[in-house]
């Protein structure tokens, strides 16, 4: 599986992006999808997860309510739609699956996409 993640962008805080990630591959709906981040000088952070029906979907809390993630498996995408921008959500975000959830969440997936910059600010 291959991931392309897209859509970053600079935006003033409070604004939207979404952003974009196409796997290839006819076994994409069999695979859990996540998006993580990471600023400059910080470890890698789970932000998202949707699992592989779409069923369930978990957030980090500083993003809860602020971020959904979903996914269409018809067009091999997962999406994030990054809403009430701050400053602190200033990264580089990358897309990840991964076909345990558990394995998804910890962060060790088996695949990952090239990132895709988030810049937030005024």
């Amino acid at each position: 599986v291959q991931l392309q993640a897209s859509g970053g962008g600079l935006v003033q805080p409070g604004g939207s992006l979404r952003l974009s990630c196409v796997a290839s591959g006819r076994t994409f709906k069999l695979y859990h999808m996540g998006w993580f981040r990471q600023a400059p000088g910080k470890e890698r952070e789970f932000v998202a997860a949707i699992s592989f029906s779409g069923v369930t979907i978990y957030y980090a809390d500083s993003v809860k309510g602020r971020f959904t993630i979903s996914r269409d498996n018809d067009k091999n995408t997962v999406y994030l739609h990054l809403n009430s921008l701050k400053p602190e959500d200033t990264a580089v975000y990358y897309c990840a699956s991964d076909y345990k959830f558990s394995t998804l969440m910890a962060g060790s997936c088996e695949y990952w996409g090239l990132g895709t910059q988030v810049t937030v600010s005024s």
